[in-house]
């Protein structure tokens, strides 16, 4: 995504063209978990993590065309919805094959690769860009899918439940979720809103793209860390306190933001969201795993992503229009005001006792 937002900045002046790309992002990730986890709940995951990777290094490659910007957008959009799925599916085999009292600590080995291999993929970009340009550089980072192609054999066979059809509104309200969902959806928002016009902020301030740089890699640093760490104590102290302190420290970023007047005091912020995304994630899926019958949590775990996903179209809107109307403070603070009713949904709307409602995962 890195290579692509450059390369269209090379290829049109238009920030809103530029913009697109995240637009499209987000709607691919409202669209692929949510679809690849339901299908994951009825035919065979190793098969559909096979057909995701390939088609994932297809449409990474066919940006080495180069195409014209529209080009680039469809084809951004069609990847992320094909990789999206790996983790809705990802997180099911390994929901199902762990006990409850090890289901977050399980989950977090899988989170933290994620967020590694996301900071890998960032600095292996660049060194492509700046070693063999655009054209190579998509190519090339097709392959990193086409060797992982080699590791689905090993992606457990086990046989998939019988599919029991239940709507995925039943089973919200059955098990006292929707706090959580909504809370996603309010989370994001706010996060992704700040985080539209972040850069143009930190620019205004007078920080350099150099910094910039740096700060913005403090966030996915402390998520490595921090998904191993949160999944333990998600084990020991239970689900909710730990995504309760995800979503509560994400209304804190945004007014660090806002009160920030140097680099030091944004990495701050970016410290506080790196905690409260690795926090609210590893206890807001092993808690879905914890009620969710084993036949129907892809679908549910993909329906969590979505959530998020919607909450990423909506955020930079919002955004967009309460900056032009009163500045990045008024802004900022709008958005950790968002992310706070998103706490107050979460609070309000989960139980605290775990009370798993399937034996397989028992």
């Amino acid at each position: 995504m890195m290579l692509a937002q450059l390369y269209l900045r090379q290829l049109t002046t238009s920030p809103m063209a530029i913009s697109l790309l995240t637009t499209f992002m987000w709607l691919g990730m409202l669209i692929g978990p949510g679809g690849w986890g339901s299908l994951a709940d009825r035919y065979s995951k190793r098969m559909l993590i096979g057909i995701i990777l390939v088609t994932s290094a297809v449409t990474t490659g066919s940006l080495g065309i180069l195409l014209p910007v529209v080009g680039v957008l469809v084809l951004a959009f069609l990847r992320v919805v094909m990789v999206t799925g790996v983790s809705p599916i990802s997180l099911s085999i390994i929901s199902g094959r762990s006990t409850t009292a090890r289901r977050a600590r399980n989950l977090s080995y899988l989170t933290s690769s994620q967020s590694l291999g996301s900071a890998l993929g960032s600095i292996f970009a660049g060194f492509l860009l700046a070693v063999v340009g655009y054209r190579y550089g998509f190519i090339a980072l097709a392959g990193l899918p086409i060797l992982a192609v080699l590791l689905v054999p090993l992606v457990p066979s086990a046989r998939a439940p019988v599919h029991v059809r239940s709507p995925r509104v039943r089973l919200i309200k059955r098990n006292r979720l929707g706090g959580l969902y909504v809370g996603g959806i309010l989370r994001q928002m706010g996060i992704t809103g700040s985080a539209s016009l972040v850069f143009v902020y930190m620019a205004a301030l007078g920080i350099s793209a150099s910094t910039m740089g740096t700060v913005n890699a403090v966030g996915p640093t402390i998520s490595i860390l921090g998904m191993l760490t949160f999944g333990r104590i998600a084990d020991r102290v239970g689900r909710r306190a730990v995504f309760c302190l995800g979503f509560g420290l994400s209304a804190v970023a945004p007014l660090v933001f806002a009160l920030a007047h140097t680099a030091a005091v944004m990495a701050c912020g970016y410290l506080a969201l790196g905690i409260s995304f690795s926090s609210l994630y590893i206890g807001s899926t092993a808690y879905i795993g914890d009620r969710i019958p084993m036949a129907n949590q892809g679908a549910m775990l993909g329906l969590f992503d979505s959530s998020r996903g919607l909450g990423g179209v909506i955020g930079p809107v919002v955004a967009g229009a309460i900056a032009a109307a009163v500045g990045f403070t008024g802004m900022f603070f709008a958005m950790a005001g968002i992310a706070a009713l998103g706490f107050i949904f979460v609070v309000v709307g989960t139980r605290r006792a775990v009370s798993p409602d399937h034996a397989d995962a028992v």
